[in-house]
């Protein structure tokens, strides 16, 4: 397993390289540490599966570098989504949209109903995702344990499935704010790094 500091002048494009070879990574997010892949590479998120002794039933979140990366996954992109995504996006705010059966979408969304999308406030990783495209980001950790703050302690959790760890020091372990905006009605799921209230209060001032 290869390891780079995230500002390591060659981490961005150690990183970008891993993905496209169809590696999994542990990347730092403004939340915890993340174990990304490539959307498109099915063996690289099954391996994210395998990793994090996932069930196979949970789809796996996206991360995205900006609005335009989000609606070219084809989602449906309600009046409570923009106006979270105008007061937090880039930041700890997943939102799972609804995906029309009409709109194009790739792929790797077939079949979906919805998907969790997130811009995240983190300069490393928009930048690695302005190369790569989206990516499917997840929590650096076995499924139902909490994250550790540390790239390393990541990593090793998840051994021996990551091929590359981007370490930035030690992170923060609250997780984003998870809402669902598949309607008008958003109803948060998961209170995370922005609390529910102020959730509401951004909904109802501009209703």
């Amino acid at each position: 397993m290869r390891s780079v500091h995230v500002d390591d002048e060659d981490a961005l494009p150690a990183a970008a390289a891993a993905l496209r070879a169809g590696e999994v990574i542990v990347v730092p997010t403004d939340t915890v540490y993340g174990l990304a892949a490539l959307p498109g590479d099915a063996e690289a998120a099954r391996r994210i599966y395998l990793a994090k002794h996932r069930p196979a039933h949970l789809h796996l979140p996206v991360l995205a570098a900006s609005l335009d990366q989000v609606r070219g996954l084809g989602v449906d992109v309600s009046h409570a989504a923009t106006t979270l995504a105008d007061r937090w996006w880039p930041g700890p705010l997943t939102m799972v949209f609804g995906l029309p059966a009409s709109a194009a979408r790739p792929s790797w969304l077939d079949g979906r109903e919805e998907v969790a999308l997130r811009i995240p406030q983190h300069a490393f990783l928009l930048a690695l995702m302005r190369l790569t495209g989206v990516l499917l980001v997840t929590s650096a950790n076995r499924h139902g344990a909490h994250t550790p703050p540390s790239a390393g302690e990541a990593a090793s959790q998840l051994a021996p499935h990551v091929g590359l760890v981007v370490d930035a020091g030690t992170l923060d372990e609250a997780p984003s704010t998870l809402v669902n905006v598949r309607s008008n009605v958003a109803v948060v799921e998961r209170e995370g790094s922005i609390t529910r209230e102020a959730i509401a209060a951004t909904l109802a001032r501009s209703a």
